[in-house]
């Protein structure tokens, strides 16, 4: 996956990462991005980690085309879209070269168009969707790129598998020659400071815990984790990936 960078830390730095309000722009969009990616460094740095490991995904749900246009031209590299159907008509509107990733629930239904506009799945939560893509995979002779969604705070109201069904589920995995998992993802109970640290932490844990006896088409090396209000606190607590969308294109 591309790498990008950029953060600062918790609680109080997070007034100052604010999204501008009103009217975006690319000239804001840009400006918000070069923070971003500020914010990142710091992060990254307080952790001791190299900025390049933490993958920014832009968060485009909502937002115009001219505004993904813009991020890309500023120097974006990942998309996120939450909806496969709005992900298709952006794309359409968007000529700068960038990954697509999906990081909102996927059905079955809506598989096949998935993976013609997305370059990872970052949401793969049940064996019924992992062999879709994975028969999907194989009619295009190249692997579905995935990361498993794991609902860590238990939530009813949210998708993810079960930490307890995620060993299950990396084992049924196993065969589909056409899937190939890349790490972990997860949307964690809104919560700040150390309750927001435990969940990320839970998730890194659950990664090292599985990785070293994952299957060969499981490697684990990401964690998705972290948004517009905690990504900081996740890049500390170990994220590859963070998914950023009011803080560089504003309030939806």
């Amino acid at each position: 996956m591309a790498g990008a960078g950029a953060a600062i830390g918790a609680g109080c730095q997070r007034a100052a990462g604010a999204p501008q309000s009103g009217a975006m722009d690319a000239a804001q969009v840009a400006a918000n991005l070069a923070h971003v990616r500020e914010r990142i460094a710091a992060a990254a740095a307080r952790a001791g980690r190299a900025p390049t490991e933490v993958t920014l995904v832009a968060v485009s749900k909502t937002k115009p085309g001219e505004l993904v246009e813009a991020a890309i031209a500023a120097g974006a590299r990942v998309i996120g879209e939450n909806y496969v159907q709005e992900a298709r008509d952006k794309r359409a509107q968007v000529r700068g070269a960038a990954e697509w990733h999906l990081i909102g629930p996927l059905q079955r239904n809506k598989a096949r168009l998935a993976v013609s506009l997305f370059d990872v799945v970052q949401t793969l939560d049940r064996i019924e969707l992992a062999r879709t893509l994975d028969a999907l995979g194989a009619e295009r002779g190249a692997p579905v790129r995935c990361l498993v969604e794991v609902n860590v705070g238990g939530e009813a109201s949210k998708h993810g598998i079960a930490p307890a069904d995620l060993p299950a589920l990396l084992a049924a995995i196993a065969p589909l020659a056409h899937v190939r998992v890349e790490g972990l993802m997860a949307i964690p109970p809104p919560a700040e400071g150390e309750a927001a640290r435990a969940a990320f932490r839970a998730l890194r844990r659950l990664r090292d815990e599985l990785a070293p006896r994952a299957p060969a088409n499981v490697a684990l090396q990401h964690l998705s984790m972290g948004m517009t209000d905690d990504f900081e606190i996740a890049i500390e607590e170990g994220a590859t990936i963070v998914r950023v969308g009011r803080a560089i294109f504003g309030a939806r």
